[in-house]
């Protein structure tokens, strides 16, 4: 359709994301109403793993074939984080959520890194030569392991926690929820600031993420192999990022710590729209800001869940309060990815994109001043 293929890329996601938008509030609160999310959690798992696993038999001469399997990845993956995401608050105390969360997303990022360098030795060492082959079987063992270690949760998280009664008209009961939890949502103004913030953060902060290894490659010239390297990079970060922020939070509060996660955000955007592809120690300077996405990335990803779970009021919907934090952050990744596909399709490249991200960070930063939490709780 002659878009650039970094466009495409977004503009798949971007509907994608829509879609999650669509579907999450409604069934989230059915989940709420049956009282058992566990079943859209495993629909979503397997329809993500499944689709991954399908990118197999994506080659050259299937390109749409490959941006529909992406979608529905993708489509799997982030419709299951809303009932994952849920989880948190029931099952560990207040004190304990910034540490638990940070440690569920260090594990994630541990079994990535694990992963990527099992998919790189098959791709460049066992695979030299026909690295085409190995790199589409790479999707298959990703699906694999996404489906295989899912088990453990399947197996471990409860089933029915409150064991409320189906009623016949459920559909007309969820809806009749999520009004009442939006109506209660928009009663507690630290809510309304914080997601507003989240929602400017997260346009940035995930339309980046998704699109890094595409600038190395468009912007600096990397190779594929030094492009798998940023990767690695930004996941060891990550894990990194996701303790320092657990342990800052507990020592200055999680506003602060967020306020110094999104400081950085914008000095990486400054970055990114200053590099200069002719210079000597370009790849010096993208390393830099790959290690600095992956450190605030992981960090301010497990402390945004922790500090929206403690912001909440005591309820048992807790399902269809995440889905509205899930749908900012949609939203928020929607727009994103439109905003910079579309620049990318005006400007014939990605660094005034960045520019972009890093306004959209900068009215994060002045929201988030606004916030008033309880003093921190040591973790």
């Amino acid at each position: 359709m002659g878009f650039h293929p970094e466009a495409a890329f977004n503009f798949s996601l971007a509907i994608c994301f829509f879609l999650v938008i669509l579907m999450s509030p409604v069934l989230s609160s059915v989940a709420d109403t049956i009282g058992n999310k566990k079943k859209f959690l495993k629909f979503f798992c397997y329809l993500g793993s499944f689709s991954c696993m399908g990118l197999f038999f994506f080659t050259e001469e299937n390109i749409w074939l490959g941006l529909l399997l992406n979608l529905l990845a993708a489509v799997g993956y982030w419709g299951s984080m809303v009932f994952y995401n849920a989880y948190l608050p029931e099952i560990v105390t207040e004190d304990r959520l910034d540490k638990t969360s940070a440690q569920g997303f260090m594990v994630g990022y541990v079994g990535s890194v694990i992963l990527l360098v099992i998919c790189l030795v098959l791709i460049q060492v066992v695979g030299a030569g026909n690295e085409g082959f190995w790199t589409r079987l790479s999707f298959v063992l990703v699906g694999l392991w996404w489906m295989g270690f899912a088990q453990i949760t399947f197996r471990r998280l409860p089933t029915n926690i409150y064991n409320k009664k189906i009623p016949r008209s459920i559909f007309k009961s969820s809806f009749k929820e999520l009004r009442n939890v939006a109506r209660e949502l928009n009663s507690y103004s630290t809510l309304r600031i914080f997601l507003g913030s989240f929602f400017f953060y997260s346009l940035g902060m995930q339309t980046i993420f998704l699109v890094a290894a595409l600038f190395g490659q468009s912007e600096i010239g990397l190779t594929t192999d030094k492009l798998i390297m940023t990767i690695l990079l930004i996941q060891i970060e990550a894990i990194l990022g996701a303790w320092l922020f657990s342990f800052l939070s507990g020592k200055i509060g999680n506003r602060n710590t967020l306020l110094i996660g999104i400081f950085i955000w914008i000095i990486v955007c400054l970055l990114g729209y200053t590099i200069e592809k002719e210079s000597p120690s370009v790849e010096t300077q993208f390393y830099i800001m790959a290690a600095l996405v992956g450190l605030v990335m992981g960090g301010i990803q497990s402390l945004s869940r922790s500090t929206y779970a403690k912001l909440l009021p005591p309820t048992e919907d807790h399902t269809t309060y995440f889905s509205f934090y899930d749908v900012f952050e949609k939203m928020a990744l929607c727009l994103g990815l439109f905003t910079f596909g579309l620049i990318i399709e005006m400007t014939e490249g990605m660094k005034v994109s960045t520019l972009a991200m890093g306004a959209s960070f900068c009215i994060s930063f002045v929201i988030m001043c606004f916030l008033k939490m309880k003093k921190p709780v040591s973790n």
